[in-house]
């Protein structure tokens, strides 16, 4: 059940929402989004520390991949871009053996502090510090945003080698064309960051899936929301 969220002086926005941690290609790039995440972690984990922010649309998706992972052979599942671990610890409600891995050590020390019982790794999504086939599933929910067009075969591709023979991945991310400015979310609490993220369509991420040499089973695209400025894109797909 979602929760009336009543927050003083301040108000959860689609921005302060939907940041989590992904490895854009360009270096200089991956720095500034580690900088941007390492100096916000507190407050991102204070005010976001659960699923206030999903639409029961949104975590229907979510229950339906946990419910596919579960269903097989009690393999682990990857949160790629875990933040501060609040969506790890939702699926590890759910019967999910979950590790999380992010850029930020600083988010991933939140995590670790917040979810003492789940494993958390810093690590590059580009360059995950797993062995091939290791996990049943992977979940990169709102950890594509930060990375451009050209980086983003690199985040599939490797979240593709770690994924066990018919194991299943969920992505989630905003749906559209362009990109939005969202260092502004994090002004209110004293941080003046450059932070950047991108839209794409499903198509989009569906061509990046089946480029990857995963299948896609099912999408939703739904609009807008409360406070969201972008349509939210959720698609679930499996290993061969």
């Amino acid at each position: 059940m979602k929760r009336d969220v009543r927050m003083p002086r301040w108000q959860l926005t689609d921005a302060m929402m939907r940041l989590v941690l992904p490895s854009p290609s360009n270096p200089l790039a991956v720095r500034g989004v580690r900088l941007a995440y390492d100096t916000v972690a507190a407050d991102y984990a204070a005010y976001l520390p659960d699923t206030r922010a999903e639409a029961p649309l949104d975590l229907a998706m979510i229950d339906a991949f946990a419910e596919a992972v579960t269903l097989g052979d009690g393999a682990p599942v990857l949160d790629a871009g875990c933040g501060a671990g609040r969506m790890s610890r939702y699926l590890a409600e759910r019967g999910c053996l979950v590790e999380g891995v992010d850029l930020s050590p600083n988010m991933v020390s939140m995590a670790r502090r917040d979810h003492q019982d789940l494993v958390f790794t810093v690590g590059s999504l580009t360059n995950l510090p797993y062995p091939d086939d290791r996990f049943g599933g992977v979940m990169l929910w709102y950890s594509i945003i930060h990375t451009p067009p050209a980086g983003q075969a690199g985040i599939f591709a490797e979240a593709a080698r770690v994924l066990r023979p018919t194991g299943h991945l969920l992505v989630g991310f905003q749906s559209g064309e362009g990109t939005r400015d969202v260092a502004g979310a994090y002004r209110q609490f004293g941080h003046e960051i450059q932070l950047e993220r991108y839209l794409y369509t499903a198509d989009q991420v569906a061509s990046e899936l089946e480029a990857a040499g995963l299948r896609e089973v099912c999408r939703l695209v739904r609009r807008a929301q409360g406070t969201e400025k972008d349509d939210q894109a959720v698609l679930l797909a499996t290993a061969p």
